[in-house]
């Protein structure tokens, strides 16, 4: 079933925020916390620093009316900086891959900031900044 969440980014302090957010609204995390020692490596990509091994990579924690908020620690070796903008994303989880890529298409036309869906580990993945400035994420079925 199609979904949407609210996507946050942090730097270096999602674990804490997370469990903030768990005591506040009384509810538990969905899933497996991930860690980014726990993503296989990526080719091209940099090294993890050591510091940055044990950071969050994906967190999930239902708040009300069945919203769920996701969270990351964004990556120094990455070259990742926290700013207004970057922090917040509507992640979107559609059903199928053809309606990832017809989201995609739409919300980046005139955006910037893209990364158009690709196959990754956990699934059928895509993000822009469309054209008004809003972050988008997309994540779609895994390829069968």
């Amino acid at each position: 079933m199609a979904k949407t969440s609210i996507y946050l980014n942090f730097q270096g302090n999602c674990e804490e925020a997370f469990n903030t957010y768990k005591k506040i609204f009384n509810t538990d995390f969905v899933g497996k916390v991930f860690r980014m020692n726990d993503s296989p490596p990526m080719p091209g990509a940099p090294k993890l620093l050591d510091k940055e091994a044990n950071s969050i990579m994906n967190v999930a924690l239902p708040i009300l009316g069945g919203t769920t908020i996701m969270g990351t620690d964004m990556l120094e070796s990455m070259g990742h900086k926290l700013k207004i903008g970057n922090n917040t994303t509507i992640s979107l989880e559609p059903d199928t891959r053809e309606e990832v890529d017809r989201l995609y298409k739409a919300l980046s036309e005139g955006g910037s900031e893209m990364s158009a869906p690709v196959d990754m580990f956990w699934g059928y993945w895509g993000v822009c900044l469309d054209r008004f400035g809003i972050r988008w994420m997309f994540n779609g079925p895994a390829k069968k």
